[in-house]
């Protein structure tokens, strides 16, 4: 799928729109098809938490179902419940709850919860006999990456307790799973350990009858670099929105993904400016030269990254420019050069796809000195998702 060049995103601006992030959903399909390959055989579970990681929850759920993952995978309840809302009725795990939470609204839903402690074992069964039924649950090890998860100490426990829960009715032990802390990084030692430690917790858990038919432990890092990670299911994130998971996976490109979201605004303003005029706040750039800066109307409050100023790539006019200056809450300015013959209403784009010649996440994650999942999952509800292939809907903002 590398050279594959998707549809201009400029074109996706509606006449209203002061700037949008253009989410392709062939592209969403194509990858999810890609991983389906690299699985070799697993299931696939596609994670589109954080609003599909900011691409959009149900649009995204939709085109990753249609081609072929089984699974969707959300962190939290009310994302889980939106989906269902929506239409949804496909296996669908939710795994971060809080005390408190309306638990058995999920068991309704037939969402499947995760658990990794006792007190959350009892809360969820409590929960599906509110409900009338039982709950399917996948109990979760913590093998070494020390966030949520069961301490190996407590893993017998937990075992225990989840197989009185299955023998009263109130819940099935779907799953058992875990996550690694070094998938970026395939040859770090601590990979071996928890995938040991993994098949440790799970020959506990059949000893004890328990019997659950999935194991899972692998992201987008292991789906694409760790073949002994798969078992029967894997759980892509960024890849499915044509992201490299970075570390020391290989690019996006190298491993035939293709980014989904292209960001893009049209100026507000352009106008002539002298040499040594200051820019926005603290006059952090003086221009050099008498030339011609663009106003782009995004900010901060967008998702911009503040850090990005004087550093965040745009593309204008086919040039590839730099933000000058700070980013502001609802603006920044590019200086676009003497020659530039731009004007408010002309379209930039952020980023996009490189193979367009348009800046990717990537440069601005660089720029921001982040991630590049932070560049996506940021860009807020002012600006618009428009969709372009597959079975595209309306903007639901």
């Amino acid at each position: 799928m590398s050279g594959h060049r998707g549809p201009d995103p400029r074109a996706a601006l509606a006449p209203g729109d002061r700037a949008a992030a253009v989410v392709d959903l062939t592209a969403i399909a194509d990858n999810t098809a890609l991983l389906r390959q690299r699985a070799a055989g697993a299931e696939v579970m596609a994670i589109v938490k954080a609003d599909a990681y900011g691409h959009g929850l149900v649009p995204c759920a939709s085109a990753a179902r249609g081609a072929g993952a089984g699974w969707l995978g959300v962190a939290l309840i009310s994302e889980a419940l939106t989906l269902r809302a929506a239409g949804d009725t496909g296996p669908l795990l939710a795994w971060l709850t809080t005390p408190g939470e309306d638990l058995a609204a999920a068991v309704a839903a037939d969402v499947d919860l995760s658990v990794a402690d006792v007190a959350g074992l009892w809360a969820v069964s409590a929960a599906a006999a509110q409900a009338g039924a039982a709950a399917r649950i996948h109990l979760k090890i913590d093998t070494g990456l020390g966030r949520n998860g069961s301490p190996r100490a407590d893993w017998p426990a937990l075992c225990a307790a989840a197989g009185q829960a299955q023998a009263g009715g109130t819940v099935e032990v779907i799953g058992v799973w875990t996550h690694l802390a070094f998938a970026d990084s395939p040859g770090h030692p601590t990979i071996r350990a928890q995938i040991a430690a993994f098949d440790e917790a799970w020959q506990l858990a059949e000893r004890v009858g328990l019997h659950p038919h999935l194991r899972h432990l692998a992201n987008s890092a292991a789906t694409l670099t760790l073949p002994a990670a798969h078992y029967d299911l894997v759980r892509p994130g960024i890849a499915v929105y044509g992201i490299s998971p970075g570390g020391e996976v290989p690019d996006a490109r190298s491993l035939g993904l293709r980014p989904a979201m292209a960001l893009v605004a049209r100026l507000s303003l352009a106008k002539d400016l002298p040499a040594d005029h200051g820019l926005s706040y603290g006059h952090e750039y003086r221009t050099t030269m008498d030339t011609r800066v663009a106003l782009l109307p995004l900010g901060y409050a967008d998702g911009l990254p503040r850090h990005a100023g004087g550093a965040g790539p745009v593309l204008i006019d086919g040039r590839r420019c730099t933000i000058a200056g700070r980013v502001c809450m609802d603006q920044v300015v590019v200086d676009v050069g003497p020659a530039a013959a731009v004007g408010a209403g002309d379209v930039a784009v952020l980023f996009g796809d490189p193979e367009r010649g348009e800046p990717g996440v990537s440069d601005w994650a660089r720029a921001a000195a982040t991630i590049d999942y932070e560049i996506v999952t940021r860009i807020g509800p002012r600006v618009p998702r428009r969709y372009l292939g597959g079975d595209a809907p309306g903007d639901p903002r």
